[in-house]
């Protein structure tokens, strides 16, 4: 029956291309979704309709089927263990295009005429659903990222992803079509440069309708041709702020005897994942909080990277295991995902931990910065632990209860300097720890820090609050993790309540369904007694890079506010931008002709150069 399905599926994608217009009536909250799951389109096991059959099973509210760039041999909708069937595109009688590439096929290609076409499908299938076409970038000079245009892919007369096509060719690392089709004009340069230069593209062209998040981060660390590094980081979020606005540092692959497919055969960033999540999130003052600590809205999210969930394969399926919860103006609509994904309030959740997640202080929610005159603030926390069963088949362990959460916070200053490169490549900060911690009991951990008891609700609702002043004139941020593990639970969690590195080799699904942690994304807060209209008179700021071609970064010492005004030599304004209460700002002058400017803030000048 199952064949039958597929087959008839099929039929209907190959004489059809009709798209059914999604119901975008507003509905506000928060939805749950996965960047990044394979097919037989790339090296996926399962057809391209068992992927979307298993995206909704396990209840999420959108996906993007991202795979890799690049070229592969099999066409993903008649292909899968799951029909017995391998139609290679050859013997489909199906010519591949661009250069020649073997039995393979261009993923360009792919992505336009073939992938598109059953995304539609599906999404007719489900209706309810927001199912994305998206990619897995080779990025040039480092590791894999989840990759996605929305731009025309849901257009109701014209639906397309020729801008999605057309960057795969341009800019992947894997696609060596030199065809030009359409007069895509493919970048000439290589490595880091490469991967700046396709940021600035997107900057350019899709700020609001495009995403490139970093898959699995911490893997290859250590090859000097993949890794990730914090000032590549910093490099491609300078280059597109609204583009490169995250990574996945709680990976797929969570199934396998190498949780997150870290270790040995995959050297990694701090060696294995910790409780699930990779180094550069799950350490407290790590690679995240270097990053949030410059002011960066630089987000978390989980990804499933599924290819193969078969008994012996290393992939829980989409939703299975891991979910992003995102909040969005309208759960119907593609932009609205994409915007609230970029918002930064999100949060991630491991085995279904937790279901709901309000975490405010004042007004201002995850990604958001609350403004206090006095610097005295309330961080409130309501959450849900479910009194379900979750959907672990592995174990009799399917109903997790929260043992406690952690508040995270750190000091927010400016940006690096890239001139200063030892900075720049600094991956850690001494500011941020662990300011309280909120429990079902009382237990004093490592460093004096004493769990309060949290206030029980019905249906596994659980609310705390905590009060706290910010320095004068400073900026902070307040982030949670929270997990099913007491503190200096032997192998699991040391003494201060920090996850302990996964043991390689050994990890199993019922062991990755017992050791469960959600992590939130931060909200901000500023204590604005010291700001007002004069205080900019005595500001101190930086301009790089100088001479600028695109993007004109400005830090300041401090929390700023005021105007900052761009005029040419004759006094004449040409752009103008608010501050208020920032410690950088970013202004693309695209529009300006070459030649010498001055930048001012209430009296104090710069002179910049726009090449």
């Amino acid at each position: 029956m199952k064949k039958t399905l597929q087959h008839l599926l099929s039929a209907t994608l190959i004489f059809s291309s009709v798209l059914v217009a999604q119901d975008l009536i507003a509905q506000p909250g928060y939805v749950t979704g996965d960047f990044h799951q394979h097919t037989t389109y790339t090296d996926g096991s399962y057809s391209f309709g068992k992927m979307m059959e298993m995206n909704n099973k396990f209840g999420l509210d959108w996906w993007a089927n991202s795979e890799h760039g690049g070229g592969f041999p099999t066409w993903g909708i008649v292909t899968g263990i799951d029909l017995g069937t391998s139609v290679k595109w050859s013997a489909a009688g199906i010519t591949p295009l661009g250069t020649a590439n073997g039995e393979n096929m261009w993923r360009w290609q792919e992505l336009r005429d073939w992938s598109f076409r059953d995304v539609q499908l599906w999404r007719r299938v489900l209706p309810d659903k927001v199912i994305i076409q998206a990619y897995e970038m080779n990025v040039p000079g480092h590791e894999h990222a989840s990759f996605a245009i929305i731009a025309n892919q849901f257009d109701v007369t014209n639906p397309n992803v020729n801008p999605l096509a057309q960057f795969e060719y341009m800019f992947d690392n894997g696609d060596k079509d030199v065809s030009s089709p359409n007069n895509w004009i493919k970048s000439t340069k290589t490595g880091h440069e490469k991967a700046i230069e396709a940021m600035a593209w997107l900057e350019a062209n899709y700020p609001k309708q495009s995403w490139v998040i970093p898959a699995h981060p911490e893997r290859y660390k250590y090859n000097s041709k993949t890794g990730w590094d914090i000032n590549h980081f910093r490099d491609l979020n300078n280059a597109a702020p609204d583009v490169f606005f995250g990574f996945e540092s709680v990976p797929g692959h969570q199934k396998g005897k190498n949780r997150g497919e870290y270790g040995s055969t995959r050297p990694s960033y701090g060696i294995e994942t910790y409780g699930g999540a990779g180094w550069m999130s799950a350490k407290v003052g790590g690679l995240w909080d270097a990053m949030l600590s410059e002011d960066r809205h630089f987000w978390l999210f989980a990804n499933s990277d599924c290819h193969n969930n078969e008994d012996d394969g290393s992939d829980f399926f989409p939703g299975e295991y891991q979910k992003n919860y995102t909040f969005v103006s309208n759960k119907k609509d593609p932009q609205a995902i994409a915007d609230g994904l970029r918002s930064g309030n999100s949060y991630v959740v491991m085995g279904d931990l937790i279901d709901s997640l309000q975490f405010k202080i004042g007004t201002a929610k995850m990604g958001g910065v609350f403004e206090s005159t006095d610097g005295k603030i309330s961080i409130t926390i309501r959450l849900r632990d479910p009194q379900g069963t979750n959907n672990n088949r592995y174990s009799n362990y399917t109903n997790p209860e929260l043992d406690h959460i952690d508040i995270i916070a750190g000091t927010v200053g400016p940006k690096v300097d890239p001139a200063n490169t030892d900075e720049y490549k600094k991956d850690s900060v001494s500011t941020t720890k662990v300011i309280a911690r909120f429990g079902k009991s009382s237990y004093t951990d490592g460093n004096g820090l004493v769990t309060q008891i949290w206030t029980e609700k019905a249906d596994g609702w659980k609310e705390m609050n905590l009060d706290f002043t910010i320095p004068t004139g400073k900026k902070m941020y307040f982030r949670l993790r929270g997990t099913n593990l007491a503190i200096n639970t032997a192998n699991e969690t040391d003494k201060n309540g920090n996850p302990l590195i996964d043991t390689e080799g050994l990890n199993t699904p019922a062991i990755a369904f017992a050791d469960l942690w959600f992590y939130s994304n931060p909200v901000f807060a500023l204590n604005k007694t010291t700001l007002s209209s004069s205080v900019i008179r005595n500001a101190e700021f930086k301009i790089y890079p100088n001479p600028v071609k695109e993007m004109l970064n400005i830090d300041f010492t401090k929390p700023q506010k005021g105007d900052l005004v761009i005029s040419d030599f004759s006094g004449k304004t040409v752009l103008k931008s608010s501050i208020d209460g920032e410690f950088s700002k970013q202004i693309s002058i695209k529009g300006l002709a070459k030649g010498s400017y001055i930048v001012s803030i209430d009296g104090i000048s710069q002179k910049i150069i726009v090449d």
